[in-house]
């Protein structure tokens, strides 16, 4: 069994998409995950399987559909991800600035140089970001939802969901 991060793009984000943690952790539980355990309410997972990434993937996709009726675009990571994530951060925490933060975009491919190129054309303001594989680290100098880079994501062409630093330190420990 290989130990898994699930993290669902989107949910119980401004009143929608609302699925109760305690409801996911029962159905992934009864779909054949193990030690299925969440992290705050937007949409964390660790668990154990025996399946590939890509058949993980849809059947969490598929599970959620059934039982909350939602289309949730799920983005799977190993522990050795989450690990290496938080290893090849290109950001000092230690350095930051009052007010500046990290956070993850993780990638379900990695973006096409067209993709790269779009984001690269946004005026990002004073953020910062890098893509290492499929993982892009955002620098936010002030107000992470009030980055225009945080607004302009979606020209990399591939889905991901973004998270805080913090919640990818807690999931590290998790995941070990």
């Amino acid at each position: 069994m290989t130990v898994y991060a699930a993290l669902l793009r989107g949910i119980n984000v401004g009143g929608h998409n609302k699925i109760k943690m305690s409801e996911l952790r029962e159905v992934l539980e009864a779909a054949g995950c193990e030690q299925v355990q969440t992290y705050i309410q937007s949409g964390n997972v660790v668990l154990k399987s025996v399946l590939k990434p890509d058949a993980l993937k849809q059947l969490i996709e598929k599970e959620i559909n059934d039982a909350f009726g939602l289309n949730i675009p799920v983005i799977i990571r190993s522990s050795a991800d989450i690990t290496a994530i938080l290893q090849q951060c290109p950001y000092d925490e230690a350095i930051l600035q009052e007010g500046e933060t990290i956070h993850v975009s993780m990638l379900l491919n990695v973006p096409t140089t067209e993709g790269m190129e779009r984001l690269a054309a946004v005026d990002r303001g004073i953020d910062e970001y890098q893509i290492i594989g499929t993982d892009l680290y955002l620098l936010a100098r002030n107000k992470f939802n009030e980055s225009k880079l945080v607004a302009s994501l979606t020209k990399l062409g591939t889905p991901g969901t973004v998270r805080n630093w913090n919640t990818m330190k807690k999931l590290a420990s998790m995941v070990k």
